[in-house]
């Protein structure tokens, strides 16, 4: 009941690998308020779930269901249920409830001068609010703190802003794994095109995009959503930040030797390494069997966005077709517009006599071994494919369908090939989207769709795709025509599932303000961030970070993050239901989209995304218990039972 010394901490703390900031140690708490405040420290290595140790030890009788809605939400609730957290970077201690518990202000004081005083073994303890309700009742408290009560003055509260943890990080990790490379220090503007696979990157800056390689470590943190850690998660490529990383005599002492790095939830590691053991790591990163992505070319004709289903994705592109599905979701509002199918791009190229050149780039040997001499025939292509005139009836429709809009608002040419926003491939920022003023000329036009057809051969592209062994003869580029939301105040990404923790259903939001990217890559320039728990039938946010660029104010207000989270639902069940029907793998859906003047939300796109759970992410499971915990259940029920009859008993006799 006491956390008297630094030792009876480390008896008890736990680093669970499902926190949202890495180096953080935690000892879960109990007070039963039934009991006049009788207070419980947990071994928390042990009972990392408040639930099991009530069941264990206070209240055999306790269901798991009333036992969350109650003891997190309920003014008449007998246990107040919380942690005591030290974050490392930064050196906080804090004492923190669920994101979703609605203790009211009062108790909440009450709590926190109860737990310190109980945990003298640290003095500079605060409370930190973790979701925006918290954070409101946190700013009243404080605001009456001076009140005269009952001849007292109310308790101070110390607080510490709910995402001081994540401002102060010095680790960061982005993709979890184990990677094998020779030490690879790049510094300053140096191109990251003569990366190798076999490379460990040490990077001073965040790449916007990085080639395959073994793994990558960046001197400044990442947006955790932004391309380079959608590319390296797809690829499973060890991936992390690391403030001040290409300095660091762990990395230096070993440029250019052979090593293994070690990416967890809490900490790293580095180490020298074995060639046996890298080759062995190295010959299950790439794909194994070549793969042709699906490609129909008889489909003529541009469609409308709200005509497409999931088989338009041969036609048109999983992009376009997606957005087709979004289209149809009750309750989202999406920018409409049309495309342009597979047929036009290949058309093209036919017509500017490109296809034979195409098969000799692919042929040629000399071009698969020299990557220089690859970029220049590369770099050649596209320019072939920009200076060809654009068929004029194709042009002349296109203009036509503009009308719609562009008279008063840009428009933007999306790419849809078939090689992105797949499962397993999502090719994130691999090709271009082009965007033309209002009322554009038809040069214009034909220019921006040329630049989109062409990117289908830009070198990051083209290795990306060589890496994963897809056919590029097959690869054709469709165009997803759409107005632009010019209106947007802020620009955001989600996902929707929990990558913190198997089991407990969230969604992931990250979202910055217009101007901005929250997904190309900005070095230190952090989005807000919010991981919204809805496991438990309610939306519980945990507020990680306040945007960098936002001065301290937030960006999305809370009735604004419910209205998203709701929307994100709706998107998750209706795309994992097509999802289980097309047998594919993927967990979640990577989402983007734009919050406008209005504060209305409009999705821009929705891809298959895959989280990958490391074994320290795993939600423990409640599995049945055999014979002997069953009958040491009920022992301990039975007890129960005669204790509280020998309560009342003694208390009648006490009061008679």
């Amino acid at each position: 009941d006491r956390i008297d010394t630094l030792e009876d901490w480390r008896a008890l703390h736990a680093r669970p690998g499902h926190h949202t900031v890495a180096r953080t140690e935690t000892v879960k708490f109990v007070i039963d308020l039934a009991a006049g405040g009788r207070t419980w420290f947990l071994d928390t290595r042990r009972w990392e779930v408040h639930f099991d140790f009530v069941q264990r030890f206070l209240d055999p009788f306790v269901d798991y269901e009333r036992f969350n809605l109650r003891e997190y939400t309920r003014e008449d609730r007998r246990f107040i249920l919380g942690s005591l957290m030290h974050y490392l970077d930064g050196d906080h201690w804090t004492v923190e409830l669920s994101g979703g518990d609605t203790l009211s202000a009062p108790r909440l004081a009450w709590m926190f001068e109860h737990v310190t005083a109980r945990a003298a073994a640290v003095r500079d303890w605060r409370f930190r609010p973790v979701s925006p309700m918290q954070a409101q009742k946190v700013a009243h408290e404080q605001a009456q703190r001076e009140v005269q009560q009952e001849g007292q003055r109310r308790a101070h509260l110390p607080v510490l802003p709910c995402d001081a943890p994540n401002s102060s990080v010095t680790y960061q990790p982005v993709v979890l794994g184990v990677a094998y490379g020779y030490v690879r220090l790049v510094r300053g503007t140096q191109s990251m095109s003569a990366v190798r696979p076999t490379d460990l990157v040490i990077s001073e800056w965040v790449p916007e995009h990085i080639g395959p390689v073994a793994g990558l470590v960046t001197s400044q943190m990442q947006a955790p959503l932004a391309h380079v850690a959608v590319l390296t998660r797809n690829r499973n490529t060890p991936n992390m930040g690391l403030r001040g990383a290409s300095g660091l005599d762990a990395f230096t002492r070993l440029e250019g030797q052979l090593v293994k790095l070690a990416v967890a939830s809490q900490d790293y590691t580095v180490e020298p390494a074995d060639l046996e053991q890298a080759q062995a790591a190295w010959a299950g990163l790439r794909p194994a069997a070549a793969w042709q992505p699906d490609l129909d070319a008889n489909v003529r004709g541009m469609q409308d966005v709200a005509t497409l289903d999931a088989a338009s994705a041969r036609s048109v592109g999983a992009k376009a077709a997606q957005m087709g599905q979004l289209s149809r979701i009750e309750g989202l509002c999406t920018p409409g517009g049309f495309t342009l199918p597979f047929s036009a791009y290949l058309d093209h190229m036919a017509q500017a006599g490109l296809m034979d050149e195409l098969d000799a780039i692919l042929t040629d040997p000399q071009c698969a071994q020299d990557a220089g001499l690859r970029a220049h025939r590369l770099a050649a292509l596209r320019s072939a494919i920009q200076h060809h005139p654009v068929q004029e009836d194709l042009l002349n429709e296109m203009c036509a369908r503009l009308q719609a809009w562009a008279p008063h608002r840009q428009t933007i040419l999306r790419s849809s090939t078939n090689a992105e926003d797949l499962e397993g491939f999502s090719g994130a920022g691999l090709y271009e989207s082009i965007v033309v003023p209002a009322n554009p000329s038809p040069g214009q036009v034909a220019d921006a769709l040329r630049e989109v057809w062409a990117s289908v051969w830009l070198q990051r592209a083209f290795e990306e795709r060589d890496w994963y062994r897809i056919a590029h003869r097959a690869v054709a580029m469709g165009v997803l025509v759409q107005p632009m939301v010019e209106d947007a105040v802020a620009t955001g990404v989600a996902i929707t599932g929990n990558p913190f923790k198997r089991g407990q259903e969230a969604v992931f939001i990250n979202t910055q303000w217009a101007g901005t990217s929250v997904t190309g890559a900005l070095g230190d320039q952090v989005p807000e961030q919010y991981l919204v728990a809805t496991w438990t039938g309610v939306c519980e946010p945990e507020l990680i970070s306040r945007s960098s660029l936002a001065g301290g104010a937030p960006i999305l207000s809370e009735d604004e993050l419910l209205a998203l989270t709701a929307q994100l639902q709706r998107i998750h069940r209706s795309e994992m239901e097509a999802s289980a029907h097309a047998q594919v793998k993927a967990n979640a859906m990577d989402v983007e989209f734009a919050l406008t003047r209005q504060r209305r939300f409009v999705i821009l796109q929705a891809r298959p995304y895959t989280i990958v759970y490391s074994l320290d992410r795993a939600q423990p499971q409640r599995r049945k218990p055999g014979w002997p915990r069953q009958l040491a259940h009920r022992l301990r029920r039975l007890s129960h039972s005669l204790q509280q009859g020998w309560r009342e008993l003694t208390g009648a006799a006490v009061r008679a």
